[in-house]
């Protein structure tokens, strides 16, 4: 009898089908929470880069017109200040509106260009005095 010979055959280990499944299921379900959640912290962090180069417009924009006592018209004649972002994230624009006013304007590009609600920030600036936009959220810093 061949009974003594099948107690003596070691159980078999590993993962059944149903349990590799169930893992399989639980990383999907991990991975479409936490996605998201992440894309929208990198984008949310990419505007950073735009806040800091329309700093840098503003502030060479101050140093020009304590100079010559209006601010530029154009990006090129501000030393330090570029038509791109410190990341490449923004192209930087700049437009006088008046003898002492401007307005900076910060556009998404390329995986930044997603960030719907922050696409454009704008810093306007009248008489050395700023406004922050579209929203304050685009400004967190």
């Amino acid at each position: 009898m061949n009974t003594g010979a099948r107690a003596a055959l070691p159980a078999a280990r590993g993962f059944t089908l149903v349990e590799v499944l169930v893992v399989c299921v639980l990383v999907a379900v991990l991975a479409a929470v936490a996605l998201p959640t992440f894309k929208q912290r990198s984008l949310r962090a990419g505007r950073l880069d735009a806040v800091a180069a329309l700093m840098k417009v503003q502030s060479t924009q101050e140093q020009y017109r304590s100079l010559h006592g209006l601010y530029a018209n154009e990006l090129s004649a501000l030393q330090g200040a570029a038509p791109v972002s410190a990341q490449g994230l923004y192209a930087i624009a700049l437009e006088r509106t008046g003898p002492e006013a401007f307005l900076a304007t910060a556009t998404a590009r390329g995986r930044q260009a997603d960030d719907g609600a922050c696409r454009q920030i704008t810093l306007r600036v009248n008489q050395g005095f700023p406004t922050e936009g579209p929203t304050q959220a685009c400004w967190q810093r």
